[in-house]
C-alpha cells in the first residue's frame, strides 16, 4: 500500500498560455515523472466508484469537510499494471493509498463481484470489497486524460497539468480508444506536497490572477460529461 499520509493540494484553471510558461519553467528545476515518454507526457485511466445514494459525487459538490472515494486506474493502455486507489480528504488535506490489482480482479470489480475475489494481504482491498458489499458501491464512470507531471524532492513536491479530459461509460474502461465526451478546453493545474512548499517552486508555480479551484474530474464526468 502506498504511503498513508496527508498532503496539501491546489489546483488551478489555467490557460494554454500558462501551460507553455509553466513547462519551461518546471523543466529547468524540477524532474519528470518516471511514468512520462519521451514527450514528458502520460495517459491517465480512472475508473470512480460510488453508491446507490451518489454520497462521493453529493460530498463533493457539497464540500463536506470530511470525504473519501474510490478509483481504479491504470496508464497509458498498460494494463500489467492496475492500481486500486482510496483518496481521502480532511479539509483541505488528501491522503491516497493503493494497491495493486491483477486485470481479471479489476473486471470482477468492475462488474460488481466482489466476492470472487481473494484479497490476502491487501488491506485496501479488503476494505474495498467489504464496502462494495454494504454500501453498495458500483463503477459509475470513467475519466480519461492526458497528464505532464513534475517531481522535486524537497517537501516530496508535484506538479501536475492535465488537459483533454474526458469522460465515458464505466463498461468500456478497459478498452483502448474508448469513445469520450470531452470537458472543453480546460487545463488544470495541481500542485501538491507535505509539510512545506520550498519558496522558489512556490515561485515557479504562482499563477497571477488564477485562483484556486475545487474542481473535480470525477464531479465534471457525472455531472456535465456522462
Amino acid at each position: 500500500m502506498g504511503n498513508a499520509h496527508f498532503r496539501h493540494e491546489k489546483k488551478h484553471y489555467i490557460s494554454k498560455s500558462d501551460h507553455i510558461a509553466l513547462r519551461q519553467r518546471l523543466r529547468a528545476v524540477m524532474s519528470p515523472d518516471p511514468h512520462t515518454g519521451a514527450d514528458g507526457v502520460y495517459q491517465v485511466h480512472s475508473l470512480y466508484f460510488d453508491d446507490w445514494r451518489d454520497t462521493a459525487l453529493r460530498e463533493k459538490l457539497e464540500g463536506t469537510p470530511r470525504r473519501e472515494k474510490f478509483r481504479i486506474r491504470y496508464y497509458n493502455d498498460d494494463l500489467s499494471y492496475i492500481k486500486l486507489e482510496k483518496k481521502s480528504k480532511i479539509r483541505g488535506l488528501c491522503q491516497k493509498e493503493s494497491t495493486v490489482i491483477t486485470e481479471e480482479e479489476c473486471r470482477l470489480l468492475m462488474a460488481g463481484q466482489p466476492q470472487q475475489i481473494e484479497p490476502g494481504d491487501r488491506a485496501l482491498l479488503t476494505e474495498f470489497c467489504a464496502k462494495m458489499n454494504y454500501r453498495q458501491l458500483r463503477a459509475r464512470t470513467c475519466v480519461v486524460y492526458q497528464r505532464e507531471a513534475f517531481c522535486y524532492g524537497p517537501g516530496n513536491v508535484r506538479v501536475t497539468v492535465d488537459y483533454e479530459i474526458g469522460g465515458g461509460s464505466p463498461m468500456s474502461f478497459l478498452e483502448p480508444g474508448q469513445p469520450l465526451l470531452r470537458a472543453g478546453n480546460t487545463l488544470l493545474l495541481e500542485v501538491k506536497y507535505d509539510s512545506f512548499l520550498p519558496e522558489h517552486i512556490a515561485g515557479l508555480v504562482e499563477m497571477k490572477d488564477r485562483s484556486v479551484t475545487a474542481f473535480s474530474k470525477y464531479a465534471c464526468a457525472r455531472t456535465f460529461i456522462s
